[in-house]
């Protein structure tokens, strides 16, 4: 396995059309697509509801994590990258999120990674969350400690201009060339599959936030509120929970044939909550997606 980006293989076998998309635009910056969508959480809703009445601890957020992880698996060109004009693929499928030491205005915020592994499931992944955002969380009375990234951070934002601007342009040229220290790496969202945003936790809608140079998450995800809204199916008028996703991808990484057939593979676990329950890695056969 290569430390290389963080933790990559070279894809090899790479079309002519991917390869002179990258030479075209060789900036992450400016091959940013998004997509919105409206995803139903009708029985997602019920799921977790079952699940409360039962005693158990489970999420919207949990499930959108064990949703989206699962659907990497299953879409394994969502775990690509551009660097260096090369086209990559993660060793590993691990999702980011930033989270708030507290909630109020002058709380600080620590970048979360979430390793998804194939035997995982949406037990295994919330137990996960709790453990990293509850160790930090319960020191807030106290001085957190910040490892990785997270700490580096603070370091390098205290330092003067005359000596921050320089060092962070060196840094930027070591992470275009891969050899970034596994220091700056570590619990950094911009080294991961895809960022995360569970926007509607706040009260607020989802937006499209673009992807960075930095780094080799080539996409970002925001899911908004969940509200109900009246659906026409066929001639019957009913009342749905719709949550509204942002999505920005690196549309040199696939095509939009592939990030919509995603989408729909992601809709169907949304929509079918039981199959979470499953191991992240379990291939599903659905007859839109072959």
């Amino acid at each position: 396995m290569s430390k290389k980006y963080g933790g990559s293989h070279r894809v090899k076998n790479v079309p002519g059309l991917n390869q002179i998309s990258i030479d075209l635009k060789p900036h992450r910056s400016v091959s940013d697509v998004s997509i919105n969508q409206k995803m139903d959480l009708t029985e997602l809703a019920k799921y977790i509801d079952n699940k409360k009445k039962a005693g158990e601890s489970v999420t919207y957020f949990h499930a959108f994590l064990a949703a989206i992880g699962k659907t990497v698996y299953n879409r394994p060109k969502l775990n690509y990258f551009v660097a260096n004009r090369h086209l990559y693929e993660h060793d590993k499928i691990v999702l980011s999120f930033v989270a708030k030491v507290s909630f109020d205005d002058h709380s600080e915020e620590m970048m979360v990674m979430i390793p998804i592994d194939k035997n995982d499931t949406i037990y295994t992944i919330g137990d996960k969350v709790r453990k990293k955002v509850d160790s930090f969380r319960e020191s807030k009375s106290k001085k957190v400690n910040k490892q990785g990234a997270n700490s580096a951070i603070d370091i390098l934002g205290k330092m003067p201009n005359i000596i921050r601007v320089p060092l962070i342009g060196v840094l930027k040229w070591t992470d275009k060339k891969g050899f970034l220290p596994s220091s700056l790496t570590k619990d950094n969202l911009y080294y991961s599959t895809m960022i995360v945003s569970n926007l509607g936790s706040i009260g607020c809608g989802a937006i499209f936030h673009n992807i960075t140079d930095f780094g080799n998450s080539s996409s970002l995800l925001t899911m908004g509120e969940i509200k109900d809204e009246e659906v026409i199916a066929g001639k019957k008028r009913e009342i749905r929970k719709l949550c509204e996703w942002g999505m920005n991808f690196d549309e040199r990484i696939a095509d939009g044939y592939y990030f919509t057939k995603s989408a729909k593979l992601l809709q169907y676990l949304l929509s079918h909550p039981e199959e979470l329950e499953k191991p992240a890695g379990e291939k599903i056969d659905l007859p839109e997606l072959r």
